[in-house]
């Protein structure tokens, strides 16, 4: 089981992430199923609490703008370290699309990401199985203060420290 990140607190993951190519009967067990499976069976799966839809760096967030309200748990996969994207699809999620539900993390995920993954409004971290998630923990807390904006601060520094003068 893959350890994850999730409410500040490590814990193993229960949802089985299906191959990107999964084409068969929805599973009994908490599994994370590929967008494209999602857009085909659409209705089976939002039936189904215990499923959370995935979605690859080289698909589109808006395909699941439709579903924001109704889905609990969007899954951005990382394919490798440098593969940025994800961090805009997290943002048009939660800005753009008003998803509240879970956003996790999933892929090719480090120690170094976690903290600005969280600015762009992933609240779940799946850790790569090679890295120690206690040291990725402490990733969330590397900086003390943001100069930007971003999804959870919505004002910049200049903004609130003129507030507080």
């Amino acid at each position: 089981m893959q350890k994850l990140i999730k409410n500040g607190l490590i814990q193993t993951s229960e949802e089985d992430v299906l191959d990107k190519a999964f084409d068969g009967s929805l599973p009994s067990n908490s599994a994370l199923v590929p967008l494209s499976y999602f857009l085909v069976h659409t209705d089976a799966v939002l039936a189904q609490s215990n499923l959370g839809v995935w979605i690859d760096s080289d698909e589109t967030p808006e395909d699941l703008a439709p579903y924001a309200d109704k889905l609990t748990l969007i899954a951005i996969n990382f394919p490798k370290f440098a593969d940025g994207r994800g961090y805009s699809f997290a943002r048009i999620l939660r800005e753009r699309f008003g998803f509240t539900g879970e956003l996790r993390a999933i892929g090719d995920v480090l120690h170094d990401q976690l903290f600005y993954l969280k600015r762009c409004g992933f609240d779940a971290f799946a850790i790569r199985e090679d890295k120690d998630a206690t040291a990725a923990l402490e990733g969330l807390g590397d900086f003390s203060e943001n100069y930007q904006a971003d999804v959870l601060q919505t004002s910049p520094l200049f903004r609130r420290r003129k507030s507080l003068a």
